[in-house]
């Protein structure tokens, strides 16, 4: 899952992007409006986390921006303002999701994930294919029953593969939905996880690599 974070207060801000990581989430920051609006018109995000004060182009707008693009993506919105006429007015801007400082970043986590499943209600929140059954609320993988330790950005980029149900994903694709913007387009980091993520998955190999193209899950 890749979210954009659109909060003005720096600690803040980095606070909840430094947490959602750590939760294998990827996570870009915007501190304005017009930062905001520049990311969503260059990056693909499966959520938006929005709070509706901040410099330039206020989160209203950005909202009423997002909701215009018929993309779909859902919004949640993160503010102070905490009185019932502020969050009927924001569920009528388009937010899927409301959640009022202060607030704990697992709360925060939980309804992203929550989120995300209805954003993609067609998919089994926990998914099962070659043995391998991945449940990314509990970010618990497991292989033909046996439990398999795997590290956050392996995890990431498992759910990835996953997802793109035996379809090809490039080294690109991996870059931008499990890692942020600021990752390197030339790195080695994909094919690093790739290599460490098939040791942890064990034999026979589960992730084939299509020369030229990418990775894909080699279902049976």
């Amino acid at each position: 899952m890749r979210v954009l974070v659109v909060e003005d207060e720096p600690l803040m801000a980095g606070a909840i992007r430094d947490g959602l990581r750590l939760e294998a989430i990827a996570a870009d920051v915007a501190h304005d409006g017009d930062s905001a609006l520049r990311l969503l018109g260059v990056n693909d995000y499966d959520i938006a986390v929005l709070d509706r004060d901040v410099p330039g182009t206020s989160g209203d707008e950005v909202a009423r921006r997002i909701v215009a693009s018929g993309s779909g993506m859902p919004i949640l919105m993160l503010t102070a303002a905490d009185r019932l006429d502020d969050k009927a007015s924001g569920f009528e801007l388009g937010a899927d999701d409301y959640l009022t400082k202060p607030f704990e970043l697992q709360e925060l986590v939980l309804r992203l994930r929550a989120l995300d499943r209805r954003r993609a209600h067609s998919r089994p929140p926990v998914r099962e294919v070659a043995g391998l059954r991945v449940d990314p609320f509990r970010r618990e993988v497991f292989r033909d029953g046996r439990y398999i330790a795997l590290t956050r950005k392996q995890f990431a980029v498992l759910e990835v593969l996953v997802a793109a149900e035996g379809g090809v994903v490039s080294a690109e694709d991996l870059l931008r939905q499990a890692w942020d913007e600021h990752a390197d387009p030339f790195t080695n980091a994909v094919r690093i996880t790739i290599s460490g993520l098939r040791k942890r998955l064990g034999e026979p190999g589960v992730i084939a690599t299509v020369p030229g193209v990418g990775y894909r899950i080699d279902a049976p």
